[in-house]
């Protein structure tokens, strides 16, 4: 369960509380993000549903307009969210137009409350990280919680799915190295057939080609890094 433990330390606060700054209003970021970088609140990012994940395009959840344009209503189900069970802001992707293409999508922050129900999702890797089922029936949201212009959205996700995806990297590459680096140490001290694991040829071989494996991805890891930082336009 560790990787469930670590999640629920901050992973859905991570990928959504960066979205409040990046595009929130001034208001928003003053109060939002004030709470969320003092732990007074916590966040998770609202983007999958049971029948869309990655293709955020195809998202169902919509946000109508209030006849008298001050209120959004939100309805529909989000799905995988992680840390949504304690969460009191939901970074949430919405429809707001009727055309069936990306530009119907939009950002909203869904504070919790009347008609926002969270449900467990118990998942193989561990329950401590609140992966939730987030149900919305007639979430009465105010339009400033309307991050950035409305059909927006998909940009807006795309963007934040460019840091996200290079935090998982970080994670994931530093815990294969980790793993690497243990295999080689218990490969010295392993005597089976009176030699140790390391010198049987077989062994080496898969240790090796761990090894070079390991490092090219972090060599790539390093070049999207870089570009990220110090290229003009990069993510």
């Amino acid at each position: 369960g560790r990787p469930g433990f670590v999640d629920s330390l901050g992973a859905g606060w991570g990928i959504s509380a960066p979205a409040v700054f990046h595009f929130g209003s001034n208001e928003m970021r003053m109060k939002v993000g004030s709470q969320l970088l003092k732990g007074d609140k916590w966040s998770a990012l609202a983007i999958s549903e049971p029948f869309a994940g990655s293709d955020v395009a195809a998202l169902r959840c919509t946000a109508d307009k209030t006849p008298d344009g001050k209120h959004y209503i939100v309805n529909g189900i989000k799905k995988w969210i992680t840390e949504g069970m304690y969460s009191d802001y939901f970074v949430t992707a919405v429809r707001t137009g009727k055309t069936g293409t990306p530009k119907d999508v939009s950002m909203l922050l869904v504070e919790r409350g009347p008609g926002l129900d969270t449900k467990q999702i118990k998942t193989t890797y561990s329950t401590c990280c609140g992966t939730a089922m987030v149900i919305m029936k007639d979430v009465k949201v105010p339009v400033e919680n309307l991050m950035g212009k409305e059909g927006r959205g998909f940009l807006q996700i795309m963007y934040n799915f460019n840091h996200e995806r290079w935090l998982i990297a970080v994670n994931l590459i530093g815990q294969a190295r980790a793993a690497v680096s243990d295999t080689f140490m218990w490969a010295r001290q392993r005597k089976i057939f009176g030699k140790t694991l390391i010198e049987q040829p077989v062994i080496r071989n898969k240790l090796a080609s761990a090894a070079a494996s390991l490092e090219c991805l972090t060599a790539l890891l390093e070049t999207v890094t870089y570009d990220m930082c110090k290229t003009k336009g990069g993510a």
